[in-house]
């Protein structure tokens, strides 16, 4: 072959060498992305609505005098436990208690008055007025005897008619005090007697209630906790003036604990009274069930109330803390879920997920989601069972761009550390 062919085959030659090798160099530095997936399934997911909430007692009260006089004595401080009934202060009463043997005196004074009316006197004043009613009697049928006698004599012509006139009026004299009687002993029988006693009755009733009212005074000095629970405020020391509807003592049971919060409206249309629910705060979690689901909203936040109720043993939930509620309002089942971590933002602000295909090629899906429960999502539509969702490495990836699924659980490789394990 002569030479100047041979250089021109040999030249033609290295030019092929080289395209091949620069393509096969461009394949080997071609980028697959490592993704890890996890796969869309059947399940159940719990709707649970979470809020802040603020700790209040299950129950408190504040201890107020009925009356205004000084402080003789507070037996409690801050921080003691205190049971129903617990007398926890007292106030001075002497002169209540003068005034109530007073009052009893009258009470006892009145008593006696209605023993005397009824026993005795009362028994001589009808006594008395039947024998009226009998010598009033008598004295008109001797005078009707008379008159009658009278009549006849001037009859036959013995008599005047001027003594039979003044006959029949000292007859008529005879029956108006004869009647006179017998209406005063019917009084006596019926409306006066009974009027008597009634009027007594009433002053022994009054008497009674002036008693019982300063008595009612004298137990208002005794101060006694109506619920139980422990001291949280005293303001007040031995000495000092108590003003009636001023708090002495100040006490809160905190045997259970009451966390308040405000849900949306969409929310709270999922709690009903009776539903489980947790308490979560700086001492811990604890155990709570739903109590008070408030039937009005909130007009400027157009929220509602809800109350969630746990046991506070040992007295950790401390009122006041801010904690976090956690409402269980109900179970889906046989609903579609994913990892919350495979969801990632939509350019047109709703929600989307990147499915791998069976010759590894990613495609994006918009997707409809509903409930979420820590790290699972409920995927309304856009998901079916089977399916691989990528829940990690999905950021960035174009739709059907070529991945490797690596172990999930692992750390995903780099794009040079693939390189490296082709070379």
């Amino acid at each position: 072959m002569k030479p100047k062919r041979w250089i021109a085959v040999c030249s033609a030659a290295l030019v092929l060498l080289a395209a091949c090798g620069k393509k096969e160099q461009e394949a080997e530095h071609e980028v697959v992305a490592p993704v890890q997936v996890a796969e869309a399934k059947k399940g159940t997911i719990d709707r649970v609505i979470s809020a802040d909430a603020v700790l209040y007692p299950v129950n408190q009260a504040n201890v107020m005098p009925k009356i205004s006089a000084p402080v003789l004595r507070v037996l409690v401080n801050r921080g003691d436990h205190v049971r129903a009934g617990q007398l926890v202060a007292e106030l001075e009463s002497r002169d209540l208690a003068a005034a109530a043997n007073e009052s009893k005196g009258q009470w006892e004074q009145a008593q006696a008055a209605y023993q005397a009316m009824t026993g005795a006197t009362a028994l001589d004043e009808k006594t008395k007025s039947e024998a009226d009613v009998a010598s009033a009697r008598q004295a008109f049928e001797a005078a009707k005897k008379v008159y009658e006698s009278r009549v006849e004599l001037v009859k036959q012509g013995a008599f005047a008619q001027k003594l039979a006139d003044d006959a029949r009026v000292a007859m008529v004299q005879a029956q108006g005090q004869f009647e006179t009687s017998q209406r005063h002993l019917q009084t006596l029988n019926s409306v006066g007697q009974r009027e008597q006693t009634r009027g007594l009755q009433a002053a022994i009733d009054a008497a009674k209630a002036r008693f019982d009212n300063t008595q009612a005074q004298v137990s208002y000095a005794a101060i006694t906790s109506p619920i139980s629970g422990v001291v949280s405020e005293r303001p007040v020391y031995p000495g000092e003036m108590a003003a009636a509807g001023s708090p002495l003592v100040s006490i809160v049971d905190v045997s259970q604990v009451v966390a308040r919060t405000n849900v949306s409206m969409r929310d709270a249309s999922f709690v009903k009274v009776g539903d489980a629910a947790s308490i979560v705060g700086p001492e811990g979690e604890a155990a709570a069930k739903v109590t008070v689901v408030s039937p009005a909203v909130n007009p400027s936040t157009t929220t509602l109330e809800v109350w969630v109720q746990a046991a506070n043993p040992g007295e950790k939930l401390k009122p006041g803390t801010t904690v976090r509620v956690n409402i269980k309002s109900e179970t889906l089942k046989d609903v579609v879920i994913v990892p919350v971590s495979a969801l990632l933002n939509a350019d047109d602000g709703g929600q989307r997920v990147i499915v791998v295909g069976t010759d590894n090629t990613v495609q994006e899906r918009k997707v409809v989601v509903g409930v979420r429960n820590g790290d699972t999502q409920q995927i309304v539509s856009g998901v079916v069972p089977g399916d691989r969702v990528v829940v990690t490495g999905g950021l960035g990836l174009e739709n059907k761009a070529k991945v490797k699924i690596v172990q999930a659980g692992g750390p995903a490789p780099s794009a040079a550390a693939d390189e490296d394990e082709k070379k």
